[in-house]
């Protein structure tokens, strides 16, 4: 969820907290959140702990996805690779054209800048005549 906040992002957003809250209550306000978020995060840790100690299994939260869960219990291996199999070598047929088009477009950078010629001669469009007994 905030993997994509950088440096500048964040900086940002406490310039516009700071003034949007100002400058007296932003401290209380990022430790008041920084305690929320503290909080949620041990009563997500605290629901998995419990599920494990209910279930008396390791679990994984990816497991409760049911894709995940079907794939992973209700089909062998060799359902996985047949069902697998098709979209590796879909897969690996579109990285060999993306490849083979990557290495034709950086071909063409290296080429030299080729003259255009203007083109000098018109041709005028012609009305065709329309025949009023044919429609």
């Amino acid at each position: 969820m905030l993997d994509n906040l950088d440096l500048t992002k964040i900086i940002l957003l406490l310039v516009v907290a700071m003034l949007v809250v100002g400058p007296q209550r932003l401290p209380g306000l990022i430790q008041s959140a920084a305690r929320m978020l503290r909080t949620m995060r041990e009563m997500a840790q605290g629901a998995t702990q419990q599920l494990q100690n209910e279930l008396g299994t390791d679990l994984d939260v990816s497991d409760l996805n049911p894709r995940t869960f079907v794939r992973k219990h209700l089909l062998s291996d060799v359902d996985q690779q047949a069902l697998l199999g098709p979209l590796k070598d879909a897969f690996s047929e579109v990285n060999e054209a993306t490849a083979t088009v990557s290495a034709e477009l950086d071909l063409t950078k290296t080429l030299p800048p080729t003259k255009t010629v203007p083109l000098t001669k018109t041709v005028p469009l012609t009305k065709a005549a329309i025949d009023p007994e044919s429609t």
